[in-house]
């Protein structure tokens, strides 16, 4: 298979950030979702903020807001965007929190990324926020929802809006 068919490669097989420079700007959105799944007992000292360390919710929003904002410090070929909007979700259920970001930006890349490393992020801390009461709890689910904008137009994946 040829370097032509993998964006993220140059001709001599070496990674390298795609050169965006000829995009043309569209508006950008993409949702994700991350599911942190523990027990019971645990979703319920979330729910009533009964944890050691505080209010483990309104922590895991800010660090999804700030995972989002430094998605290019950490995926290395991403490019930084700029955000026009970050929203974390935080959803707590009986043995789980159900975790969906939104990014938004006028650029000349898509904000998935942004989207899926919000999410993360978000469970994360919330795991950290919550490990001394619970250290099974489990990280799964990470998915993207939904994008738009760009050339590929819009995409959901079936059965989520």
């Amino acid at each position: 298979m040829s370097n032509d068919s993998f964006t993220h490669l140059d001709d001599q097989g070496r990674a390298h950030m795609v050169n965006v420079d000829e995009k043309p700007t569209t508006r950008r959105s993409a949702r994700a979702r991350a599911v942190v799944t523990m027990a019971p007992e645990t979703a319920q000292a979330i729910r009533a903020v009964e944890l050691d360390k505080g209010d483990a919710l309104s922590v895991a929003r800010l660090a999804g807001i700030m995972g989002a904002k430094r998605t290019a410090d950490l995926i290395p070929l991403c490019h930084p965007l700029p955000l026009d909007h970050v929203a974390v979700h935080l959803e707590v259920e009986e043995d789980r929190v159900v975790i969906e970001t939104q990014a938004t930006c006028d650029g000349k890349t898509g904000v998935e990324m942004e989207a899926l490393t919000a999410a993360t992020t978000a469970a994360l801390a919330l795991y950290d926020m919550a490990k001394a009461r619970d250290r099974a709890m489990v990280i799964s689910e990470v998915l993207l929802l939904e994008k738009s904008g760009g050339r590929s137009g819009h995409w959901r994946r079936d059965g989520h809006g």
